[in-house]
């Protein structure tokens, strides 16, 4: 029996051994074989996502192109090379900056590939490709300033920006001793306070500041002598995800080998310099933002007018549970930041599952705001009305259903048009907020023409002009509509 375990026990010894040697054989990217559910689920559904800000030229930036939108840039190349060594379709998802990394986290973007350096604390959050550009940070500051400013040490008591949550920013605050940091989250409004010298310089990288540069004769760019100046590039994954990692870093090294990076910065430089009429080039950028606004707007306004009423009943209830409902659904909406509630409804939606667009989550959570004021219009048009009305309705046999339904709300609604209007007006103008998860509409637009046109100032009278033609329009709609309703209701009581 002895004899028989030592047996089994040297066969099981040499099998071992043997299986370790031929491991030694193996290609290293056969023994590593790393997969995960992301690049399983990419593969699956036949596209990549990728998030990033489009207003960055020369990374990426919106042209007009045989008269079509598109966004391009060397970061999109870099994309399009990612996609097409996956074999899968890219799809593009266009917000700020800033809100990028929390649409990586809660699964609403596959990557980010949108000029993002590496840094720890990124790092805690997600995992970073290869490096695929290392680019110089130097200070975008006015022609005029060139005498005044030439090293770190000259930028005491004085205003610089930078772009929020960036390499850029975090250089400002620690390597210019005693300058006021101004951050922000478009590139375009830091040059816009440049031009109007409401700072005085900004942190910026090599091939970004040199395209305003070469747009704008009243700015040049600074060498100031950053300590570790060289921001490497990379692109911005989901944690725990070593397959769709090393499918990236393998479309990284051929891009690098082939010396692709060159190719794209020449194609995207002359795609930036191409000139036409600004009204040709972006005429359709303002329509395409103006149509949005106003979808936007008529969505949160039915949504809020519906949800408005119910709230409005809830209150008015005597019971407890619907009324007391009713008042922390209004308190708190009031109480928040519409900018809040977008992002909760923008995230929150992902993370229970709910797939739904940019648009989609904006134009609810623009009416799950607006509800909780029309509900408070609503509740003091029903109080305007007499009580006697409804005791009237109750003696002539109605209930408190019907008596509601046919006498008080025709009587309150009247009283509550104007303000009903306003809201109206007032989510025309909110609707901007939405600009800030992607959503097409005006404000988000005239970023896109700011980044594209580098002109700061221009794309904002335009946009005034057009939010101004926008309310002026709907106040006069909704003045007329208000006449006919009263001289309709004193043709009844005649």
């Amino acid at each position: 029996m002895k004899k028989l375990i030592h047996l089994w026990l040297a066969i099981i010894l040499v099998v071992t051994s043997m299986a370790g040697s031929l491991a030694l054989f193996v290609p290293k990217d056969v023994q590593a074989a790393p997969t995960d559910q992301y690049l399983q689920n990419i593969k699956k559904k036949g596209y990549i996502t990728v998030g990033l800000s489009a207003d960055y030229p020369p990374y990426e930036f919106h042209k007009t192109i045989k008269g079509q939108d598109k966004i391009v840039g060397f970061d999109i190349d870099v994309a399009k090379k990612i996609a097409k060594d996956m074999g899968v379709k890219l799809k593009i998802d266009e917000m700020q900056f800033d809100g990028l990394l929390g649409a990586l986290k809660t699964g609403k973007i596959d990557m980010i590939i949108s000029g993002m350096s590496k840094t720890p604390e990124r790092a805690k959050e997600v995992t970073f490709s290869d490096t695929y550009l290392a680019a110089k940070q130097k200070i975008l500051i006015r022609k005029s300033d060139v005498d005044k400013y030439k090293t770190t040490m000259d930028f005491n008591n004085v205003k610089v920006g930078a772009q929020k949550q960036t390499t850029q920013e975090e250089l400002a605050k620690t390597q210019l001793d005693g300058s006021k940091v101004t951050s922000l989250a478009k590139f375009t409004d830091l040059v816009l306070q440049l031009e109007n010298k409401k700072i005085d310089a900004i942190v910026a990288e090599g091939p970004v500041g040199q395209a305003y540069v070469d747009q704008n004769k009243s700015l040049t760019m600074i060498n100031p002598g950053f300590t570790n100046s060289i921001k490497n590039t990379a692109v911005a994954l989901p944690k725990d995800s070593p397959a769709l990692t090393a499918q990236v870093n393998k479309s990284i090294g051929e891009i690098k080998s082939q010396k692709l990076m060159p190719k794209y910065q020449k194609t995207a430089n002359k795609l930036m310099f191409s000139k036409q009429s600004f009204f040709k080039e972006y005429g359709s950028y303002y329509v395409k933002g103006a149509w949005f606004t106003v979808a936007l707007a008529f969505i949160g306004v039915i949504i809020g007018t519906a949800l408005g009423t119910l709230l409005a009943l809830m209150r008015r209830s005597k019971i407890k549970i619907f009324k007391w409902l009713s008042v922390i659904y209004i308190e708190y909406t009031r109480g928040t930041p519409l900018l809040v509630q977008v992002f909760i409804v923008f995230f929150g939606t992902q993370v229970i599952g709910l797939h739904v667009s940019a648009f989609v989550s904006s134009a609810l959570a623009m009416g799950l705001n607006s509800g909780a004021y029309v509900a408070e219009i609503i509740r003091g048009g029903l109080n305007s009305v007499d009580t006697g009305q409804n005791e009237a309705a109750r003696s002539l046999g109605l209930n408190s259903g019907l008596s509601m339904r046919y006498v008080v709300l025709p009587q309150a609604f009247k009283n509550i048009l104007p303000a009903l209007g306003n809201e109206f007006i007032a989510v025309i103008k909110e609707s901007s907020i939405v600009s800030v998860v992607g959503v097409g509409e005006l404000m988000f637009q005239t970023g896109v023409i700011q980044g594209a046109s580098f002109k700061p100032f221009l794309p904002l009278v335009f946009a005034s002009l057009i939010y101004f033609v926008l309310t002026f329009g709907l106040s006069r709609l909704l003045s007329l509509i208000e006449k006919r309703y009263n001289l309709s209701s004193k043709s009844n009581i005649v």
